[in-house]
């Protein structure tokens, strides 16, 4: 039997209140909602529950609140075969929440209260220093404190475990993250953000890709949205990889689930990186067809059916 992927994320988990309008409100605008409802989210717990339904064995280094939150998102993870040992109940911290504004045309704003996942410590990153140096792939995003990467990709690079690092939200990143980083996954505007680089062109995207690493990232996967994907290897190897053609209802969740699924695929040293970028770009095409993040995800038998 092939031994299953082991992936840890070490994440954010929040509950997402999706509110569905016709478009954003003007200033001094009031608006009548279309529908509203809520769902499970935070990146972390999107890109796990992708990497789980991608039928890698998942293991999550989190924290959440002492709410009944809290409480639905254990057991969303629990139910979605995402090991949450490492998922501490924070007494004193709620449970994250992301409020969606979804928009007719499919595109989404998002505002973000971190709760419990801005209060990750060092202790729970060496709790689970085992577990990170069992993983075969490490994943982070910026949802949870950069030291706490930090610390989680040092047990990492020690222990010879693959690195993750998906920029998101657009924030700096240090340059001891990124020398600590085997491959790095900004979209358009984090791209932007981390090179001054505007990726429009191949030509920009390679210059980009080039600078960051140039900074320490070994590998560099620029996920640009209906345009696809671009990425440029350690050992100068370069693709773009073209997006399905689909009707977008909602593209929240469409980039978790495209890392998440990389994440599931992706070897340890990179050499299927064409094949498991083509599977994560046709899972963030199904997501994208549907309402909500972790609803929408989609399983590996799904995935490999279209």
């Amino acid at each position: 039997m092939k031994k299953r992927k082991r992936v840890v994320i070490l994440g954010s988990i929040n509950v997402d209140i999706i509110l569905q309008l016709a478009r954003l409100p003007k200033p001094g605008e009031t608006m009548k909602l279309q529908g509203f409802e809520t769902a499970g989210g935070g990146k972390g717990a999107n890109q796990a529950i992708a990497a789980a339904r991608s039928s890698a064995d998942v293991h999550f280094i989190g924290r959440v609140g002492a709410d009944q939150y809290g409480k639905q998102m254990l057991s969303l993870l629990q139910e979605n075969d995402v090991n949450s040992e490492h998922v501490k109940i924070d007494a004193d911290k709620p449970t994250g929440q992301a409020y969606i504004l979804l928009q007719q045309s499919g595109e989404n704003s998002i505002l973000v209260n971190s709760g419990a996942n801005a209060f990750i410590q060092k202790e729970d990153v060496e709790n689970a220093r085992q577990l990170i140096e069992g993983a075969d792939v490490v994943v982070a995003q910026f949802e949870v404190p950069i030291p706490r990467i930090i610390e989680a990709f040092e047990i990492a690079r020690q222990a010879g475990v693959s690195t993750i690092l998906n920029p998101a939200p657009a924030l700096k990143v240090p340059d001891e993250l990124l020398e600590l980083t085997d491959l790095i996954t900004p979209n358009e505007v984090e791209a932007e953000m981390l090179t001054d680089i505007h990726v429009d062109s191949k030509t920009a995207q390679r210059r980009a890709a080039e600078k960051l690493k140039a900074k320490g990232a070994k590998n560099v996967l620029l996920t640009l949205g209906s345009e696809g994907a671009y990425y440029l290897t350690e050992a100068d190897q370069e693709e773009s990889v073209a997006a399905f053609k689909v009707e977008v209802a909602d593209t929240t969740g469409a980039g978790d689930t495209f890392i998440g699924c990389l994440a599931a695929k992706l070897a340890p040293d990179f050499t299927n990186i064409a094949q498991a970028v083509r599977y994560a770009t046709k899972a963030s095409s199904l997501t994208v067809q549907k309402i909500g993040a972790i609803p929408s995800i989609p399983t590996e038998k799904e995935i490999l059916a279209k």
